[in-house]
């Protein structure tokens, strides 16, 4: 087992060329939030990463072996939600409140322009659609915020995701409830 100790956010300080050709290693959220974890990289060494406690590891962070070897961190794709404006009649306030409201519960949240994403929870899903609010299952990375506290504000790099969702929405009148127009 190859033993990791170090880690460069995105990077930092490499040139893009050795990040590039850097073997991979492609870790879901639930691994990304240990600081201690198993895991084989792209070209089958088993790793055994030993961070610091606390330690968040995040899509485009490189990991610096014990042998100086360097492993690219990608953000795997997972289960998630995907909540987003209803397209009929919705607005960004819809989204700005369901922030606010997964917040209060402290609730790992990505924020994105146009969509929240959070761990799959049948409860939440629901009061998002009785909000207005199109939820959808998704295959697609994860990378919640890291909080108001947290080493460099959200911690993570703006990627894309490019998955497109499963049939799982309510698109069809966009939830209803309470707060349905």
């Amino acid at each position: 087992m190859l033993p990791v100790h170090k880690l460069l956010p995105q990077g930092q300080g490499l040139a893009a060329v050795l990040v590039q050709r850097a073997a991979t290693v492609a870790l879901d959220w639930d691994v990304r939030q240990k600081s201690r974890f198993d895991a084989t990289d792209s070209l089958g060494r088993p790793l055994g990463v030993f961070l610091p406690r606390g330690t968040v590891v995040r899509g485009g962070d490189v990991l610096v072996a014990e042998d100086g070897s360097l492993i690219r961190v990608q953000a795997a794709p997972q289960p998630v939600l995907r909540v987003s404006i209803c397209p009929d009649d919705g607005s960004p306030l819809d989204l700005l409140r369901a922030a606010y409201h997964l917040g209060n519960r402290h609730v790992p949240l990505e924020v994105r322009p146009d969509h929240l994403q959070l761990e799959p929870d049948h409860v939440l899903a629901e009061m998002l659609r009785q909000m207005h609010l199109v939820v959808t299952e998704v295959q697609a990375p994860f990378e919640p915020e890291g909080g108001a506290y947290a080493a460099g504000g959200h911690g993570h790099a703006a990627h894309g995701h490019g998955h497109a969702p499963h049939t799982h929405g309510h698109a069809h009148g966009c939830g209803g409830g309470p707060h349905a127009r």
